[in-house]
C-alpha cells in the first residue's frame, strides 16, 4: 500500500528550475485519504498551496474500502514535488506515493 512521507519545505516560487536547482519533471502522485472527515480540508489546503505544480487531478471515493483516492498529474522541480508529497504524507491517515519520469523540458 501507500506509505506516508516526511515533510520537506521549499520556498521556490512557481514551477520551473531554480537557479542551480533541479530540472522540472512530469509525474504522477497517488494519494489515499483514510480519515476523510478529519483531514479533507487540510489535504485541500496543501493542494491549493501547490496548485502551480498540478496539471490535472482526479478524486474517487472508494466507499467499499472507506477511503478516498486522489490521482495527481504534476510538473515541477523535484524539491517542490518532494515538499508537496511530504506535506501530504505528514497528515494523519494520508498515504502518498509518487512516480516521476525522466522526461524534462531540457532534452528528456
Amino acid at each position: 500500500m501507500f506509505g506516508g512521507g516526511g515533510c520537506k519545505e521549499s520556498s521556490a516560487p512557481g514551477p520551473g528550475p531554480r537557479p542551480g536547482g533541479d530540472r522540472r519533471r512530469i509525474g504522477v502522485v497517488g494519494v489515499v485519504v483514510g480519515r476523510r472527515e478529519e483531514v479533507a480540508g487540510k489535504v485541500q489546503e496543501v493542494l491549493s498551496q501547490y496548485a502551480d505544480l498540478i496539471v490535472g487531478r482526479m478524486g474517487i471515493p472508494y466507499r467499499e474500502r472507506g477511503v478516498s483516492v486522489i490521482a495527481l498529474i504534476v510538473d515541477g522541480d523535484t524539491d517542490r514535488l518532494g515538499a508537496l508529497t511530504g506535506r501530504l504524507g505528514a497528515l494523519p491517515g494520508v498515504y502518498v506515493r509518487s512516480a516521476l519520469t525522466g522526461y524534462s523540458d531540457e532534452g528528456g
